[in-house]
């Protein structure tokens, strides 16, 4: 099972990733646990200071925007 932090405070590009990151997983069948993040002193402690923010398996994936869905499932799979 795959472990997805979505970090931001809610802003509309934060809440677009995490619907994307959920879309990606329900349409492929991945099996993940996606949590939302929003302390910022948590999103910190990943090394990122932009958001919105994908992590994977504790990698930071990708940092200030939101991504594609084939990144995504690239990144997932």
């Amino acid at each position: 099972m795959k472990t997805i932090y979505v970090m931001g405070p809610g802003c509309p590009k934060c809440t677009k990733a995490l619907q994307m990151v959920k879309e990606v997983i329900a349409e492929n069948n991945v099996s993940a646990e996606v949590t939302k993040i929003s302390d910022f002193q948590e999103i910190a402690k990943y090394g990122v200071f932009s958001t919105p923010a994908i992590v994977i398996d504790n990698e930071v994936m990708m940092v200030g925007k939101v991504p594609k869905k084939k990144e995504l499932l690239e990144w997932i799979k």
